[in-house]
């Protein structure tokens, strides 16, 4: 059988040329979506296409997300999305924020410019509690992260079934209690109903003046609710690298606010030769007829 792949990526040409590299057997490129059989797509750029997709059977997204094609109806195909790749990126923007405040190297560097030698006093990460919101692939690398410097991890997940390197796991029902002992609150957490504004003022309030970073969804996060929280000091400074609405408005609050911190999107992209990585193995079991790896469940969003 011979397979129409339709592309519709912002790497559109880095992944042609892969793909063409990758020498896929009974596959072919279609510009025509009506024909396409097989997706290899960025969620928000092809989700106002599916509807068009009338012959689609399978659609690997190249984001872990996959929240703008599940606001869609459409249900009669499979959906894969990619994991294991952002656990490193994402670690990274969590851990080189969170040493820039606690080591105050924002402050180091305006007394350079002044020619200032004035030690500041800091905590070190050793012996901090973190919550992560979210307990697979993402969430476990940012654990173990944390593990490494010495810190005591919690996770918090729907089901609360304990999970290596956690040092514990607890359920949405207990976020509450985890939020009150929780120097660092770090949120993986994809958009779903149930996720939807778990981060609220109620939430948030049982916190003491903890550092909150949200790399996940920007639903997840109650908007109005964090800028009351960090009124009431129960947030100290918020690291936010997704959003409710992206690009963020220019007469947004959080641009302008000294106790949060806004980036756009950044914390984990989507690198075209690790995305092909795996869309060549899930095509080889395709064309197979074995299972896929990464299917996203249409009910749960994940």
């Amino acid at each position: 059988m011979l397979n129409r792949l339709y592309l519709c990526s912002e790497n559109h040409d880095q992944y042609a040329d892969l793909l063409a590299k990758a020498n896929l057997p009974n596959v072919i490129l279609t510009t025509h979506i009506e024909e396409a059989n097989l997706v290899l797509a960025d969620p928000p750029a092809f989700a106002h296409q599916l509807e068009h997709a009338h012959q689609l059977a399978w659609l690997q997204s190249t984001f872990a997300g996959c929240d703008a094609l599940l606001a869609n109806p459409k249900r009669d195909y499979q959906l894969t999305n990619v994991r294991g790749i952002f656990g490193p990126l994402m670690s990274e923007y969590v851990f080189g924020q969170l040493l820039s405040v606690t080591r105050h190297l924002r402050q180091y560097q305006a007394q350079q410019v002044e020619r200032l030698w004035s030690p500041i006093s800091y905590s070190s990460l050793q012996g901090m509690h973190m919550v992560v919101l979210g307990t697979g692939s993402i969430g476990a690398h940012v654990a173990a992260t944390a593990k490494h410097f010495g810190m005591t991890v919690t996770g918090v997940s729907r089901s609360g079934t304990p999970t290596a390197p956690f040092d514990d796991v607890v359920s949405n029902a207990d976020l509450r209690t985890a939020l009150s002992s929780a120097d660092v609150i770090v949120s993986t957490l994809p958009s779903t109903p149930q996720t939807k504004h778990l981060l609220n003022a109620d939430s948030l309030s049982h916190c003491h003046q903890a550092l909150l970073f949200n790399v996940g969804r920007g639903p997840v996060l109650e908007e109005q609710g964090l800028l009351t929280a960090i009124e009431k000091q129960h947030i100290r400074h918020a690291f936010l690298d997704v959003f409710v609405t992206e690009p963020l408005g220019s007469e947004h609050p959080f641009w302008t606010h000294p106790a949060i911190s806004v980036t756009p999107h950044i914390s984990a992209i989507s690198v075209p030769e690790q995305v092909m990585i795996i869309f060549k193995e899930n095509y080889l079991r395709w064309v197979k007829g074995q299972p896929l790896q990464h299917t996203v469940d249409f009910e749960s969003g994940y």
